[in-house]
């Protein structure tokens, strides 16, 4: 299958900062009291390998302009993927016809002039070279990624595919009380999932991928395709386990899940909804002492790229910041933009997400738990018995009461090592007290994505089997 589109590097220029300036100066002149738009435009590559032979291979781009309206305390949006001038004169005058039969909202509005800003200098955040290579060669990264899995031992029979995946894209961001600002970024992506056969015909499957913004920053497919492979292995012949209370060890790529949890649970619109176990516990102890959380969308990676959340202002036009969210296990800030800053009587943290339709959202930059001093083999060696967690599903956790349930698998730990194969069990416990019962961090921190953690050790949860 094949799908393809012209590409926005390759069509007509457009000025995006005077369109998106100009849209917000016709929504102003139509009788809004206040304006912002959004216009983005962007890229993808992708391709798909199985077996060595394309499965999928997508080349798109894409542009689009949002609108949000303000009228008194009323408020609307819209978006197109229009943007011819009878495109706009729809866009702007249906968003205007929206506000009109809005309930008024106290709390809705933009920012105040004086808070509006965005980060000097260079980011490090677009690369040209992920696109710099001629698509049969975009296709050999994928087809090399797979081949390493399949050629790693004789028991992976079987293949997901492997992945090469690029993409380019700029975001322009304006409004009526002075502020425009634009980013570019990119990145590019490979990836396989190939799958092992035990002797009984029992198969497992497992994944592994590598990303960046850069291409020279991707970790060789060969050495992907290998530890997808190795990770594979390492599921077959698995088991079911009784239920038992254990010590659980998180690998990085599942702890992060927790990291996100306590994000959501502490962002303003989870708090003043009083939908979330965080409500009124700023300033308390909601964590173990040797838990600080860190969100920072200012990042640059050592590498000198910057990270996967990083970004010189928000979705609202606020410079961004690095905001300790937890420190030492106490819960200093939630997570605010305007809208939810206002309802809690509080002040923007420069979290505000945007797309191109709807109000702002909260967003994480790049979030992380800082690492301890224990390598994953010391936090094993310690655990006569327990259960390491490689993968989870489904979507059990309540952020009201903080009840925690997924379905999970790993490897059983036995006498400090890693033993067998373990799955269909469930892991269950409650955020407030996994928080408290953090008993070991890891010094394995790896910045793989926006979200990141290293190996967790979790005390007095149940794991749920045979």
């Amino acid at each position: 299958m094949q799908e393809s589109a012209v590409s926005p590097r390759n069509g007509a220029e457009l000025d995006l900062k005077s369109l998106a300036a100009e849209v917000v100066a016709r929504a102003v002149k139509a009788g809004a009291t206040d304006a912002e738009a959004v216009v983005s435009e962007g890229d993808e590559f992708s391709v798909s390998v199985r077996l060595g032979e394309v499965e999928t291979l997508q080349e798109s781009g894409s542009r689009g302009l949002g609108l949000r309206v303000f009228v008194g305390q009323r408020s609307a949006s819209a978006s197109t993927s229009d943007l011819t001038p009878d495109g706009i004169a729809h866009l702007v005058s249906g968003a205007m016809a929206l506000a009109q039969v809005t309930e008024e909202d106290s709390f809705a509005g933009l920012p105040d002039a004086a808070d509006f800003g965005r980060l000097e200098g260079d980011l490090h955040l677009y690369f040209d070279d992920v696109y710099s290579l001629p698509g049969a060669e975009r296709i050999a990264l994928a087809r090399r990624a797979e081949a390493a899995a399949l050629d790693f031992d004789p028991r992976i029979t079987n293949s997901q595919g492997g992945h090469f995946d690029a993409a380019t894209g700029r975001k322009v961001l304006a409004n009526s009380r002075g502020f425009l600002g634009e980013y570019q970024s990119s990145y590019c992506g490979i990836s396989a999932a190939p799958l092992a056969m035990d002797a009984s015909g029992a198969m497992q499957r497992d994944f592994w991928a590598s990303s960046a913004r850069r291409l020279a920053d991707l970790e060789s497919p060969e050495s992907i395709g290998q530890e997808a492979a190795r990770r594979a292995l390492r599921r077959l012949g698995a088991r079911r386990v009784p239920t038992q209370n254990v010590p659980i060890v998180f690998a990085p790529e599942i702890a992060r899940s927790l990291i996100g949890h306590l994000f959501e649970a502490a962002s303003g619109d989870s708090i003043w909804r009083s939908a979330s176990f965080l409500a009124g516990q700023l300033g308390e102890s909601v964590a173990a002492p040797s838990i600080t959380i860190i969100d920072d969308h200012t990042m640059i990676l050592p590498n000198g790229v910057g990270g996967f959340g990083t970004s010189p202002f928000d979705g609202e036009g606020l410079p961004t910041r690095r905001t300790l969210v937890v420190e030492n296990g106490v819960l200093k800030t939630y997570l605010l933009n305007t809208y939810t800053a206002r309802k809690l009587q509080m002040r923007s943290t420069g979290n505000a997400s945007r797309g191109l339709a709807g109000s702002p959202g909260i967003g994480a930059g790049n979030l992380y738990l800082l690492p301890g001093t224990q390598s994953p083999e010391e936090i094993l060696a310690e655990i006569p018995s327990g259960f390491y967690v490689t993968s989870l599903m489904g979507q059990g956790v309540n952020m009201v009461t903080g009840d925690y349930s997924r379905g999970a698998s790993g490897l059983w730990i036995e006498n400090g090592e890693l033993t067998y194969a373990v799955e269909e069990v469930t892991v269950a416990g409650n955020l407030r007290e996994m928080l408290r019962n953090i008993a070991a961090i890891g010094d394995d921190l790896e910045f793989r994505g926006s979200i990141t953690s290293p190996t967790l050790r979790v005390d007095g949860m149940t794991v749920a089997g045979a």
